[in-house]
């Protein structure tokens, strides 16, 4: 069974740092983009960022970069998503997905996972 699972959202301050985990079980990561996706209630799904599955080259929103960081571990199956500089904007669910190619586009991607609340809050 494919299968997404999201992990390490939580309540944070502004200028705080939270680290997403994205495990994958069911098939393996390598050669797959993976893709960070965030929505926020009453927005649309919008891109944060992605890791190539042929090279390692990262992407970032231009809203993150600077302060969002892609990395993966293919040992461990495992993609994470290290947010530093939290804004009360980043607030959101936030998604991973597997893709064939590196892309904001939502829609281009296989496997998604269930999501995670990650909420920047005083």
């Amino acid at each position: 069974q494919v299968q997404l699972v999201e992990s390490g959202g939580g309540l944070v301050q502004p200028g705080g740092s939270l680290r997403l985990s994205c495990a994958a079980s069911g098939f393996t990561l390598d050669g797959y983009t993976i893709g960070w996706f965030r929505q926020a209630p009453g927005r649309e799904r919008e891109g944060v960022s992605c890791i190539s599955g042929s090279d390692g080259s990262t992407y970032a929103a231009d809203s993150v970069k600077g302060r969002f960081t892609v990395s993966r571990d293919n040992a461990k199956n495992t993609v994470y998503l290290q947010m530093n500089s939290l804004k009360p904007e980043d607030t959101a669910v936030y998604y991973c997905a597997a893709g064939p190619i590196p892309t904001m586009t939502w829609a281009v991607y296989d496997y998604w996972g269930q999501g995670t609340q990650v909420t920047v809050s005083s």
